[in-house]
């Protein structure tokens, strides 16, 4: 066991803390009186995951990170929140007959004594962050939506089960079910989404249980666990709501329907798939009337917002958005048709479903089912005199012909795929059949794009980061890091406010690398040539990759470094 020292001397040993640093600590401690890690906080010297590292070695217990989402809710049910907000702690993992848990103060006794009583398990204490403590207390909790979706279930428990045996015609279930108060649950379950700002909705049925999960900017997180009889009515409710057919159980259905809250319309896409263990719904939430952003309200700037502002003022050729699911194109191109959206040009749009609506736009719904596929659809466009054609995505050969003949007869297209970098987009059209000639002639612009959370401006924290980040970002960067940065680089971090109801951040923004095709890249598609070469390339021309964007938002304090890594590590 190593010999136990003073915090400072634990920091200087693992490379936190310089010797003449140590030093002002302890002088600066004798003429003060004040808490050696709080000089510390406030000097900027150490994070506080580093300081709680050091104390959990000075007092001899095992220190821990919090992650609520690796918490289940299981483990959650076995102290309540009165008594995880008291004494500043949460279970984390349970173990046979053993309970961790992640506390402030891990030496006392009486709290660990008070734990085992009440739950009948051994406890295992970690010190943590109090404040990542705090941060995870509010998020596995969730006192608001559990409290009235409790009483929703209390209300009337016998009626919230199976539905009645006695209950055969179709029209009968659903009255049964609009009576029931899983009505009532469906609307706190939706109600929590808009408040929260969710983007999907997943109801899930396990074993035991059925877990509500909320996407909140890119990240799930588990709210609600139902008792697992609720979920035939819950299913059931939501396909009446989305006019599905709730006799049909075997296969998956598609529908939509919309809600009216304080800050609008919410149009509300369902899609159910039989799982093991029932049926599980997700809801995709989309906002109607939301102000559509500004492209560096999206987080372009720079040489790259210049490239995309040049593309938008051409009458031919084709701009490409690239990114996996969920990254952002949609808004993107949104955004970018709505700039250019006038009554003196035809834009027709063929979309996989119609997300958002533009007002004079021409937006095509894809029906495979009835024949109207992109490649069909982008057939009959091409006969309605269009000026701008968006087509949803290329996905095969026949859209991708097509939208290239398009480009060559004068039209503007957008279009996406869903490659991970911008030079990625070139050879993956090449590789469905694309002329490397016709390629060069016709792509303008290719956009690849990632979402990073940003940073709640009330509550964000300084802090100076390690050696190692720092010569990171002088590697990345090189001449990009500003001056400043390049003497002291001070990056930020998320800590957790009612503004921001203790998430530490309060929306997302784009993270971007922008490829124009010049002369230069254009020959080095007709070679055929890797994606590794035509980014060497457009890297020597001044393009700034996603990464390197991602670290300019960090050094601003837009964002966190994990955030950046978490999307766009490579």
């Amino acid at each position: 066991m190593p010999e136990r020292t003073a915090l400072e001397d634990i920091l200087k040993r693992k490379g936190v803390l310089t010797d003449e640093q140590v030093s002002l600590v302890k002088v600066e401690q004798i003429s003060t009186g004040k808490e050696v890690d709080e000089i510390i906080r406030e000097r900027g010297w150490a994070t506080d995951a580093q300081i709680y590292q050091a104390k959990a070695e000075l007092l001899g217990v095992p220190f821990t990170s919090i992650d609520e989402t690796d918490i289940s809710r299981e483990v959650i049910a076995l102290i309540p929140e009165s008594v995880a907000r008291q004494y500043l702690l949460i279970p984390i993992k349970k173990v046979k007959d053993t309970l961790e848990v992640a506390m402030k103060d891990p030496l006392d006794l009486q709290v660990k004594e008070f734990l085992e009583a009440k739950t009948g398990l051994e406890i295992k204490p970690y010190l943590a962050v109090p404040s990542q403590i705090e941060l995870a207390i509010n998020a596995a909790y969730s006192a608001g939506i559990e409290s009235e979706v409790r009483a929703a279930l209390k209300e009337t428990e016998e009626e919230i089960g199976e539905l009645k045996k006695e209950v055969t015609s179709l029209k009968e279930i659903e009255e049964e079910i609009k009576r029931a108060p899983v009505a009532r649950i469906v609307s706190t379950i939706l109600q929590y989404a808009v408040k929260s700002r969710a983007s999907d909705v997943h109801i899930e049925p396990q074993a035991q249980s059925t877990r509500v999960r909320y996407r909140i900017d890119g990240i799930l997180r588990e709210r609600l666990s139902l008792p697992k009889h609720v979920h035939p009515s819950l299913v059931s409710r939501i396909k009446i709501l989305a006019n599905l057919k709730i006799d049909e159980v075997r296969v998956p259905q598609d529908g939509r329907f919309m809600i009216y809250v304080d800050s609008g319309e919410v149009d509300l896409r369902v899609s159910t798939l039989p799982t093991s263990h029932g049926e599980k719904v997700v809801m995709r939430l989309l906002r109607k009337g939301t102000k559509v952003p500004s492209l560096p309200q999206l987080g372009l700037r720079g040489r790259a917002l210049k490239i995309i502002e040049d593309s938008l003022a051409k009458t031919r050729g084709i701009v490409l958005v690239t990114g996996p699911t969920g990254s952002g194109k949609t808004t993107t191109l949104r955004t970018c048709l709505e700039m250019i959206n006038s009554a003196k040009i035809n834009i027709i749009t063929l979309e996989d479903p119609v997300e958002y609506e533009i007002k004079g736009v021409n937006q095509v719904q894809i029906n495979p089912q009835a024949g109207l596929t992109f490649a069909s659809g982008l057939r009959s466009v091409l006969r309605q005199d269009p000026d701008v054609i968006m087509v949803g995505e290329i996905r095969d050969k026949e859209t991708m012909e097509l939208a290239i003949q398009a480009a060559l007869t004068g039209h503007l297209v957008f279009s996406t795929l869903h490659t991970n970098s911008a030079a990625g987009a070139i050879p993956r059209l090449l590789d469905m059949g694309a002329e490397p000639f016709l390629l060069a002639s016709t792509v303008d612009t290719v956009l690849a794009q990632r979402l990073v959370r940003t940073l709640c401006p009330k509550c964000r924290q300084k802090y100076k980061p390690e050696k190692e980040i720092v010569e990171r970002f002088k590697r990345t960067l090189g001449q990009l890091l500003p001056p400043d940065s390049q003497k002291e680089l001070v990056l930020y971090k998320a800590k957790g406010c009612e503004e921001c109801n203790n998430e530490g951040y309060t929306s997302r923004m784009g993270i971007f690398e922008v490829l124009p095709v010049d002369e230069q890249v254009s020959q080095l598609i007709l070679r055929r040539e890797s994606s590794d070469k035509l980014e060497e390339a457009a890297r020597k021309n001044g393009m700034v990759t996603m990464l390197q964007d991602g670290f300019l938002k960090v050094v601003e304090g837009v964002t966190t470094l994990e955030e950046v890594l978490r999307v766009a590590q490579e």
